[in-house]
């Protein structure tokens, strides 16, 4: 894992989570089709993030012609895993239990409760 993965805008993690759902390299139509329903937005302004996200080190843009593909440098996983991490660092001080208890506190169904219990003691997690 890298050192460190700076926390995306919102607007950039859309993008990058759409670019996760499909197969690379990905086009831009592609990111469009999955953004469209729930994130729609102007030509100018995904290719803008995209480019952001080229600058941050989160995709490589590949050029063919006047065509583009996108590839992720940035496995979500990866990203998920520093993430969570910083938000147990600076939220709850690093301290696990209470992390615990503000994520059960969340709203967790026993369902959901029972099956984080499940994923630890098969050690899957």
């Amino acid at each position: 894992m890298r050192d460190s993965i700076r926390r995306l805008p919102d607007a950039e993690l859309e993008v990058m989570q759409a670019i996760w759902e499909c197969t690379p390299p990905v086009s831009r139509a592609d990111i469009d089709v999955i953004l469209h329903d729930t994130h729609p937005m102007a030509l100018t302004t995904l290719l803008t993030l995209l480019t952001r996200l080229s600058e941050r080190g989160f995709i490589r843009i590949e050029k063919s012609g006047r065509r583009a593909q996108y590839v992720p440098l940035v496995a979500k996983e990866e990203y998920l895993a520093e993430q969570s991490r910083s938000f147990l660092d600076k939220l709850c001080n690093g301290n696990l239990a209470i992390f615990a208890t503000a994520l059960c506190n969340s709203g967790l169904t026993k369902e959901d409760i029972s099956e984080l219990r499940d994923l630890l003691e098969k050690g899957k997690l």
